[in-house]
């Protein structure tokens, strides 16, 4: 199978470009850049010029493949209901080249737009009222495309995807105990975090593509939930800090824009996924890669 791949050269893309490669597929690379496409011809894949806010190069990247998985998205925290405004207009564009041609498409989403506080599965609807809400234009979108002819689905991913190069919430956790000289929680520390490895998401997304039912959401999910107290602890044990809690009060001026998902409590099942695609996560936990990974390396 061609696939066309949004976010390729990105953390999670660009294993899932190994994955696609090492499965006997061809990728074809979205690459906003000359070192993008650069990056993406050394790993196997071809490169194909555009972004995320060139609708024209992602239809004519769709049109050109036999199934597309999309990735990327601008991680701006700042303006986030403009980030998830410009991936509702990519995953129409995207839509609208595959209706009707049964080609699978599988986007990225997040268990974060999942209602708080009980373990969420993959039968739930994304909650509008989410820390995730910018999101679910674009979930939304892409299941209603089962009804025209695109075998559809949603990998929803948790707050930690780990692995070497990872640049998301718990790096910026990290540093946050460096700039502050403590390692923090809110509260109790007991609200939880669900987790995957980098390597096991990808190999969700290449099992989505290939088996994957229209209209259907997965979760990318190998530790349910994992208490943010453990994390913070693990952090000040090997930066060699003190472990505090943070009020909520407090949690702004400490953690600025990671106090808002630091605060989630979303733990999600995987279990149905599991059962449906054969998925089977097998890489390092969390707690364990940030043990025995480059976290903590200067």
């Amino acid at each position: 199978m061609r696939v066309f791949l949004t976010g390729a050269t990105g953390f999670i893309g660009s294993a899932i470009v190994q994955e696609l490669i090492g499965a006997g597929h061809q990728v074809l690379g979205l690459a906003r850049s000359e070192a993008a496409a650069q990056a993406l011809v050394a790993a196997g894949a071809t490169a194909h010029p555009g972004s995320l806010d060139d609708l024209d190069s992602l239809r004519r990247g769709a049109a050109a493949t036999d199934g597309v998985i999309h990735t990327a998205f601008v991680h701006d925290f700042s303006d986030y209901a403009g980030a998830g405004a410009m991936d509702f207009r990519a995953v129409e564009a995207i839509g609208a080249a595959l209706a009707g041609s049964n080609r699978p498409f599988v986007i990225t989403s997040g268990t974060a737009l999942l209602p708080p506080n009980r373990l969420a599965t993959e039968q739930d609807a994304a909650d509008p009222a989410s820390a995730g809400a910018p999101r679910v234009p674009s979930e939304e979108a892409v299941l209603a495309l089962a009804a025209q002819g695109v075998r559809s689905a949603v990998i929803r991913l948790p707050p930690s995807v780990h692995g070497p190069g990872d640049h998301g919430f718990v790096p910026a956790l990290i540093r946050v105990a460096r700039e502050q000289g403590v390692s923090a929680y809110i509260g109790d520390g007991l609200n939880r975090w669900p987790a995957v490895h980098r390597l096991d998401a990808a190999r969700l997304f290449r099992l989505a593509l290939e088996k994957g039912v229209a209209g259907s959401r997965y979760h990318g999910v190998a530790e349910e939930g994992i208490p943010i107290r453990e994390l913070a602890g693990v952090i000040g044990r090997r930066l060699n800090l003190p472990v505090v809690a943070k009020t909520p009060e407090e949690a702004a001026a400490h953690f600025g824009w990671l106090a808002y998902f630091l605060e989630l409590n979303s733990p999600a099942s995987s279990l149905l996924t599991q059962q449906q695609l054969g998925w089977q996560p097998r890489e390092a936990d969390l707690l364990t890669d940030l043990a025995q990974g480059d976290y903590f390396q200067a």
